[in-house]
């Protein structure tokens, strides 16, 4: 049931995605073929699975959200592209294929970025989905993206590199940098299925609690995993001086911290949805995952 409903939403997004980033016939082709390359690059589509389950659990058809979820991935794949940057982490590798600036070099990167950016706005506006869920898809997408958001959570990121970090500033950064992101996704999928108040409280207290488990996650998988299996170099935190769960925290604590969050998910969805298997499931695998 599960793993049936999860290859279902993905291959709808998968879809979605594909049509969203179709290169163009135009001179500047060069300019979407960047942008279909990371978005082609794969992934687990976690924020988009998220959009699509909420939307379902409001009572809203699925089909109708997926927009919102297109939306919700090439925002999250703009924020990759930049992300890798010389500028900022000077990764080489994602998702196992070289990174967009090593295909594409850097000034075609920071345009496939920004132009994946407006798109996921695009997206958005150009659906069939109530004018009142439009904007407040929008809203929610760009608050979690923007200055106090994602673009803040990297600031802080760069800024605080090579300090000592305290776990609430650790805290400060992920709740911005990875966790605003799924949250967004999540309530935006209770806007698209036109839920209640109390649903979308629920699905942000779910998302926030999912969100800094994957990131404890990613920081364990940093130094315990292998490049081949991660996709992408480990070790990197380390050597960039980074203050991480990790190295804060130890492993024995950390695994209890992800045990921690995930139940505190699943309780928080507890009144609102009446069917919460699939999410109770999600935050699990999440939580246990291995890449």
């Amino acid at each position: 049931m599960y793993t049936q409903r999860y290859q279902d939403y993905r291959r709808l997004v998968e879809e979605a995605l594909e049509t969203a980033v179709a290169v163009r016939d135009v001179p500047y082709a060069r300019l979407w073929e960047a942008m279909a390359y990371s978005v082609r690059a794969g992934g687990k589509r976690i924020r988009p699975v998220l959009t699509l389950e909420f939307a379902r659990l409001c009572g809203g058809d699925i089909r109708d959200a997926l927009p919102a979820a297109v939306a919700v991935e090439l925002m999250h794949t703009y924020s990759l592209i930049h992300d890798d940057l010389p500028c900022m982490d000077d990764d080489e590798l994602r998702r196992g294929k070289p990174t967009n600036h090593k295909v594409f070099g850097e000034y075609t990167a920071v345009l496939a970025g920004d132009a994946l950016q407006a798109e996921a706005f695009r997206v958005i506006l150009a659906s069939d989905m109530p004018a009142a869920a439009k904007a407040e898809c929008g809203r929610l997408l760009a608050e979690a993206a923007g200055a106090d958001g994602m673009c803040a959570g990297q600031m802080l990121d760069m800024q605080w590199e090579g300090m000592d970090l305290t776990e609430s500033r650790l805290r400060m950064i992920d709740s911005r940098k990875t966790g605003a992101i799924i949250a967004a996704a999540c309530v935006m999928g209770c806007a698209a299925g036109l839920g209640s108040k109390r649903q979308k409280q629920a699905a942000e207290a779910y998302a926030k609690k999912l969100g800094l488990a994957f990131q404890i996650r990613d920081d364990m998988l940093d130094v315990l995993s292998t490049d081949a299996k991660l996709g992408k170099p480990v070790g990197s935190d380390k050597c960039e001086g980074k203050t991480t769960y990790m190295s804060l925290l130890g492993r024995e604590k950390c695994e209890g911290l992800i045990r921690t969050l995930t139940d505190e998910a699943v309780s928080a969805l507890e009144g609102a949805f009446s069917d919460t298997d699939f999410l109770s499931r999600f935050a699990s695998l999440l939580a246990e995952r291995q890449n």
